[in-house]
């Protein structure tokens, strides 16, 4: 095989996992999510610029004021799973750059004094992390249910505190009943990748 990761965890983070859609009332403990994240926090970002925030909505009353603004479909979904997490890119990432990127700490005036390339390279390298922290969420054996159904704004108002720009909400728990749908078409190698 050209792989050298073991078959049964390419299955848990790629080949049997699913976008989850219900999931069981097993909780979702603080250190679950902190050894998610001190296993995802290596994914490579561009100049190690680390833009990606995460906001656990654990409260009743905030989960309330989060459902509001889902999209009609994925309200019940979020209302139910036993965490729920939104991703946001901080648009102000370059401050942390000096401490870490060291060799380079000029690369925050250099690069980033301009807010359009921050925002640019806060989305990019945020959504990187966003995807490394679904990966890291199947590594625990629990499954993730991303979505981009939301009004964004609302969300950023009610939740995002500085400058961050939500990404999507994730919900995430031990999968349900009837927790995936069935598995959609994937494009096959020949039809993604040319040689040049």
């Amino acid at each position: 095989m050209s792989l050298v990761l073991d078959p049964a965890a390419q299955d848990l983070l790629f080949r049997e996992a699913r976008t989850a859609n219900t999931f069981t009332d097993e909780p979702v403990t603080d250190e679950q999510v902190q050894a998610i994240y001190d296993l995802v926090k290596f994914g490579p970002t561009a100049f190690n610029q680390s833009p990606l925030r995460i906001t656990l909505v654990r409260s009743a009353e905030a989960r309330e004021r989060l459902v509001q603004h889902m999209a009609e479909g994925n309200q019940p979904k979020t209302a139910t799973a036993p965490l729920v997490a939104i991703l946001s890119a901080d648009n102000e990432f370059h401050e942390e750059l000096p401490e870490l990127f060291p060799h380079f700490p000029q690369a925050k005036d250099l690069f980033f004094s301009e807010r359009p390339a921050r925002e640019g390279a806060a989305g990019l390298n945020a959504a990187l992390q966003a995807a490394y922290f679904i990966i890291g969420v199947r590594a625990a054996g629990l499954a993730a249910g991303p979505m981009t159904g939301l009004d964004f704004a609302g969300v950023q108002k009610e939740f995002l505190d500085g400058d961050h720009t939500p990404l999507m909400v994730v919900n995430i728990g031990k999968p349900g009943e009837d927790a995936w749908f069935p598995r959609s078409p994937r494009l096959t190698y020949d039809e993604v990748v040319t040689t040049v």
